[in-house]
């Protein structure tokens, strides 16, 4: 392969299915992060280059001129794969210049942030006539007297800009029970100097979240989807994919290909969508832009994201094969769902019963684990020992 691909973020499991999603068709990987210590996507054996970069909230321009300086010393322009919003975010910033050096394969300017923005994705779907949560914006009129009569409590509050507010609280969002703890959350955000908006809390458990994951050509045409429902996730009730399922949902193809396709989008997105318990009607909730979670699961179904991004921007074109294959395997980050499966006792959301029959009897799309290829888990391991160590000595 003459084009390698560089992989933004490699300290996180999403870093490393992409390594090894491209690593396993003899792709020449680089990985890229702003510190070596916990980069442990990189300890893959399918890891070909290690790179140090600037690091891209203290020196976002220096990080923007390494990605350029590497660039132009290829042979070939490199494919690049951003594996964090942080990333994609620069990405999109600097679209127009680093066009000129890698394969990306997003070519409007603004539709990357426009989409993750959940101001203006709110705006996009109802334009669409795709079903969001109600929301209320804090400069709406009657603002309080709506949260009362349309949204209700308990509600959410929600960041517009979700990786700013994730760096800085250290969580997705605010779950409010009452107007002291709304005006408290508030109050918390505009401190911080983040915009939040406040929506429904659509009803059912956890296991009515699903995703429709999709590759769009360069065309803005579905090429490959797959479908999935989460059965735990973590922070509980509001967090990410820890133990999800393969599920074949027609009805999430039929609203979310449509949906893609008329905004002009190119490469992957996710879309996670929740099931309305009370009227069984699906809610778009966010949108992912870059690789997902459950990258692993979707490259064991037959839909290797990765290489088909790096296929059809380097032209090398694969036969479509529309929904991947269904796989009884499921997505499992255990270092996460056991802390997930803890709260849910702890809260009473699940029964001992029902967490042992969930893992029994499934084989697994493990987030980190590979025999295949052990250094990376090993190197995960240490990390978390190194974390309980500080610990204990600070305790």
């Amino acid at each position: 392969m003459k084009h390698k691909a560089v992989i933004l973020g490699c300290n996180y499991y999403i870093g490393l299915s992409t390594i090894r999603c491209l690593g396993l068709h003899g792709i020449h990987t680089v990985a890229v992060d702003y510190s070596s210590k916990q980069a442990y996507g990189a300890k893959s054996k399918f890891c070909s280059e290690q790179l140090i970069a600037p690091h891209y909230k203290e020196d976002k321009e220096g990080f923007v001129r390494f990605l350029i300086d590497y660039a132009s010393k290829q042979s070939h322009p490199p494919v690049l794969i951003p594996c964090h919003d942080s990333y994609v975010e620069i990405v999109d910033e600097h679209l127009a210049k680093l066009k000129r050096y890698y394969l990306i394969p997003q070519t409007e300017q603004g539709l990357y942030t426009k989409v993750m923005d959940k101001g203006t994705l709110h705006l996009l779907a109802t334009q669409n006539n795709v079903r969001v949560p109600e929301t209320v914006k804090l400069n709406d009129e009657h603002f309080f007297e709506k949260i009362e009569n349309i949204i209700q409590y308990p509600c959410i509050v929600k960041p517009v800009d979700s990786p700013a507010f994730v760096a800085h609280f250290r969580r997705k969002l605010f779950k409010v029970h009452n107007k002291v703890e709304l005006i408290k959350a508030l109050d918390e955000a505009e401190q911080a100097g983040l915009e939040v908006i406040v929506q429904r809390i659509i009803p059912g458990f956890d296991d009515h979240m699903y995703t429709f994951d999709a590759y769009l050509n360069q065309q803005s045409q579905v090429t490959n989807w797959v479908s999935c429902r989460k059965l735990r996730q973590y922070p509980v009730n509001f967090g990410a994919s820890v133990y999800t399922e393969y599920k074949k949902t027609p009805e999430l193809y039929e609203i979310g290909a449509k949906f893609l396709e008329h905004i002009g989008w190119k490469g992957f997105a996710e879309i996670e969508f929740k099931k309305d318990a009370e009227t069984g009607q699906f809610y778009l909730i966010e949108i992912n832009v870059r690789i997902t979670n459950l990258n692993v699961l979707l490259q064991q179904a037959g839909m290797n994201i990765p290489y088909l991004t790096y296929c059809e921007l380097t032209g090398n074109v694969q036969r479509q094969s529309a929904e991947a294959r269904a796989t009884k395997r499921v997505f499992w980050y255990a270092y996460e769902d056991l802390l997930a499966i803890r709260d849910y006792w702890r809260s009473g959301q699940l029964t001992r019963t029902q967490v042992v029959r969930s893992l029994l009897f499934r084989p697994k799309a493990y987030a980190i684990w590979d025999w295949k290829d052990p250094q990376p888990a090993l190197a995960y391991m240490g990390i978390l020992l190194g974390k309980f160590l500080r610990k204990a000595r600070k305790g």
